[in-house]
């Protein structure tokens, strides 16, 4: 065998640096070992840049669910722009991906369809802004909680019994969402009360009003609320709601500082009301009905006749109500519609 030919067919050996990284570099496991290095690179460099650039964010945007967002944000886009240096390791060319991109989402489009849906909700509620974090709201079915964490796919809730509530962007804004804590936490409430027409009208709307002024959490006075263009005082009003069927409807209307404990202030404030009507000339109303019976109503049987109950053949038989004629027996009976007359 020729020498030189042997020299043609076989590969020589690399001798300097940069063949000896070209040679490695045609190895596959060498490639994927690369590729799983740079992405594990890009999740720790996504670390660092969140930790770096939280403050600065934070104080560039006031909103803490936006900064959270755009820090997100950029946390994925460090790690896709790893993920794409990766597969280009392998072979993959950018046209590639975003082929394969295309038609993977296209396949899934209808299961990753309520995902999508919620994500443009989540982007809307954080353009809207009818909430933010550490507000408390109240949705629709009366649940009331803090918001916890602000997505673009869901919003988490720590509701006041202690549980925590993860809801799609997309159930929130369809749903009537209450926020409590919206730039002024002072919130009005009301209390009603029906009372009789016989009572002193004047001492009820003053018992109800001090019932309130005397809890602590009330707002007492000082200067009148704004709400918007409209100004309400800020001490505990009692007015006249309606003059109903049993009595006349009060209703009295008072602030409190903050929503986190309406329902405990407005039973310490009916707790009030109640421990001062006892010694009172005002009493809470309740229906009453009145039966009248005329020449029109008839006949109704209402007591034993004679110790005897009566059949059911004389109830059904069609009663007269014209006065039997006097056979002169009767003169001597007490006449049972006239008694002692």
């Amino acid at each position: 065998m020729d020498t030189a030919a042997v020299a043609q067919t076989d590969p020589a050996p690399p001798t300097g640096t940069a063949e000896l990284l070209a040679w490695l570099w045609g190895s596959t496991a060498v490639r994927i070992l690369a590729a799983v290095v740079v992405v594990g690179l890009a999740v720790v460099v996504s670390k660092l840049l969140v930790r770096l650039l939280g403050r600065p964010v934070a104080r560039r945007f006031k909103r803490q669910s936006v900064a959270q967002t755009v820090l997100g944000i950029l946390r994925v886009t460090t790690v896709v722009i790893g993920g794409l240096i990766a597969a280009s390791f392998l072979g993959l060319e950018i046209g590639d991906i975003v082929l394969s991109v295309t038609v993977f989402s296209a396949v899934l489009g209808i299961v990753l369809a309520p995902i999508v849906g919620s994500v443009i909700n989540g982007l809307f509620v954080l353009a809207d802004n009818p909430y933010e974090i550490g507000d408390m709201i109240e949705l629709e079915d009366g649940r009331q909680g803090f918001v916890e964490d602000i997505t673009i796919r869901y919003t988490k809730i720590l509701t006041l019994d202690n549980t925590s509530q993860v809801v799609p962007n997309a159930q929130m804004r369809e749903r009537d969402v209450t926020n409590l804590s919206a730039e002024d936490e002072r919130t009005r409430l009301s209390v009603p009360l029906l009372v009789t027409y016989e009572g002193d009208l004047d001492e009820a709307r003053r018992i109800m009003e001090q019932a309130a002024r005397d809890c602590d959490e009330v707002i007492g006075g000082g200067p009148d609320i704004r709400i918007g263009s409209a100004r309400y005082p800020a001490r505990p009003t009692c007015l006249i709601g309606s003059y109903a069927d049993s009595g006349v409807r009060l209703v009295l209307r008072f602030w409190v500082q903050t929503p986190y404990r309406i329902p405990r202030i407005e039973s310490t404030v009916r707790e009030r009301i109640w421990e001062r009507l006892d010694d009172s000339d005002v009493e809470i109303a309740y229906p009453h009905q009145h039966l009248l019976f005329d020449e029109h109503s008839g006949r109704a049987r209402v007591a034993v006749e004679n110790g005897t109950q009566p059949s059911a053949e004389s109830e059904a038989a069609p009663r007269d109500d014209t006065p039997p004629e006097s056979d002169g027996l009767d003169a001597g009976r007490p006449d049972p519609d006239n008694r002692g007359g």
